[in-house]
């Protein structure tokens, strides 16, 4: 399982890098035919992971105190501009949420599941070495969401430039 968490890190420093190569505007910007951005993108893989880890495993009642959650959970939609307070501290919380869930992990918190099956992927998932494997799968989902904003965003500037 180290190479699982290795593995969620190493993506998540990705997606980090393409957050900072673009502003605060870029990164509220919900272009043309897409119903979010790239900031709600990268919060809900942050929110999602700690949700499932914490909540299916029943060390936590519900997602309440998982921070951000209400904002950037399954079905929610940017409702408002993200500042860069919001974003250093979900940079932050991408990271440190998945050194303490590989702590909690290795100190037997983390151990029954229960059973439910994706809705992004529609698999079974009944224990957590699933769930943080199929982690990897749904951040780099949303990291391609990311990617493809990134060009709109990026296009849309240049044809206001050009104008």
């Amino acid at each position: 399982m180290k190479q699982v968490f290795e593995f969620i890190i190493n993506s998540r420093k990705a997606f980090i890098k393409l957050i900072d190569d673009l502003t605060i505007e870029q990164l509220n910007e919900v272009p043309d035919g897409f119903n979010n951005n790239i900031i709600w993108n990268f919060g809900h893989i942050v929110v999602s992971t700690q949700t499932l880890c914490y909540v299916r495993t029943g060390v936590l009642a519900d997602a309440s105190s998982v921070k951000f959650n209400e904002f950037y959970r399954k079905d929610t939609r940017p409702t408002y501009a993200v500042t860069e307070e919001e974003v250093a501290e979900l940079k932050a919380t991408a990271l440190e949420s998945i050194r303490k869930i590989e702590e909690d992990y290795q100190a037997g918190k983390l151990g029954n599941v229960n059973p439910f099956a994706t809705s992004t992927f529609g698999v079974p998932m009944n224990n957590i070495e699933e769930i943080l494997i199929t982690t990897i799968g749904h951040d780099n989902l949303h990291f391609g969401y990311a990617q493809a904003l990134k060009k709109c965003v990026v296009a849309s500037i240049l044809a206001v430039d050009e104008k």
